[in-house]
């Protein structure tokens, strides 16, 4: 692969396609976007002429099956994750999946089976943006003895998106297109892992404040299929404890943040709009910024290491199919716990 040209083609050519990974593919050398499908006939016309792609299908299926393509971009919805990747895979053609990863973590099980069964594919899934500029000072802070010994945890994702009644019901809301779906409780739960281990037990409560929305689509009321506040009590591997605040009903809320309290010191991590570290240590008087360290390798990188993946088969860190197996276990594991009203415990398998 490495001597000849990689060929992508991508299916769900939409908002994050066009904004992230279509530059990203184009800015790597002898990386060429070959072929598209999108959901209707007019869009994928629209956006092989904007991107200049010389191939275009009505069905993905007809995309997969081009010889011509190497290599495929699933930039759809979840409902369509599962058959595409698994059907890629088959193919031999390596994968780069949007997240979510998938409708729930039993098709989240099937990907992760296909992968393991053609090691020679690369298979990536699009990563939760939060904390990739400052993850590895923050792994070197938490593996240098910052904290001491990690006792709680909390989690905050909150907005005020979905605050007025009045906004139209979004594709992230309806269930069978989006999955099991806590609002952004998935991206910023993947951030968190890649420091500290995993949950062991949840305990949750959600709730759709707005039980029906308009649909653009129909003109007409639908029932919301995913609630807009989610508050989750947590019980980490290592005996920590957590608490997850996820909400697009709060206005003026702290935005999305996430606070490690150890032993002997805190940090607190703020993920947007930008990322910055605080932190103090037993002995310190308040919390001070940690200097972010410039660091080239860190950000977003995610259609460069996907091709050095497939070219100098560079192991996956953002995100592997194994990880994204957890995220979709724990996600699906609050929502069990909000519908029973019974804690749930991690890993299923």
């Amino acid at each position: 692969m490495s001597q000849q040209p990689l060929r992508i083609g991508i299916v769900g050519l939409g908002g994050n396609t066009r904004a992230r990974h279509v530059p990203g593919l184009l800015a790597c050398p002898d990386v060429e976007i070959v072929a598209v499908c999108n959901r209707r006939p007019e869009s994928t016309a629209a956006v092989a002429q904007e991107f200049h792609i010389a191939r275009t299908y009505a069905r993905w299926q007809d995309l997969l099956d081009d010889p011509a393509v190497n290599a495929v971009v699933i930039g759809t919805w979840p409902y369509l994750h599962q058959p595409i990747t698994v059907a890629a895979i088959e193919r031999g053609k390596h994968v780069l999946c949007e997240a979510r990863m998938a409708m729930n973590a039993a098709e989240a099980q099937v990907m992760l089976a296909a992968s393991e069964a053609r090691p020679e594919v690369v298979c990536q899934l699009v990563p939760s943006p939060y904390g990739l500029r400052i993850h590895k000072q923050v792994q070197r802070l938490i593996d240098g003895g910052y904290l001491g010994e990690l006792r709680e945890v909390v989690a905050i994702a909150t907005n005020d998106g979905l605050a007025d009644p009045a906004t139209p019901l979004a594709w992230r809301q309806v269930a069978e297109l989006s999955g099991v779906n806590m609002l952004t409780l998935g991206i910023v739960h993947e951030a968190l892992i890649r420091w500290i281990g995993d949950p062991v037990r949840v305990l949750a409560q959600a709730r759709a404040c707005t039980a029906e929305r308009l649909d653009p689509a129909t003109g007409a009321l639908r029932r919301v299929g995913t609630p807009d506040s989610v508050q989750v009590l947590a019980t980490f591997d290592d005996g920590a404890q957590g608490m997850y605040h996820v909400s697009g009903v709060t206005r003026f809320g702290p935005g999305t943040q996430i606070h490690l309290y150890g032993s002997e010191g805190t940090l607190k991590l703020e993920l947007m709009p930008h990322e910055r570290i605080w932190g103090a240590r037993r002995g310190d008087s308040v919390l001070s910024e940690i200097p972010l360290i410039d660091d080239p390798t860190g950000g977003w990188r995610v259609e460069s290491d996907f091709v050095a993946s497939i070219r100098e088969g560079r192991p996956v860190e953002f995100t592997d199919f194994a990880s994204g197996v957890r995220y979709m276990e724990f996600t699906e594991a609050v929502a069990r716990s909000a519908v029973s009203g019974h804690a749930v415990l991690l890993p299923w398998s």
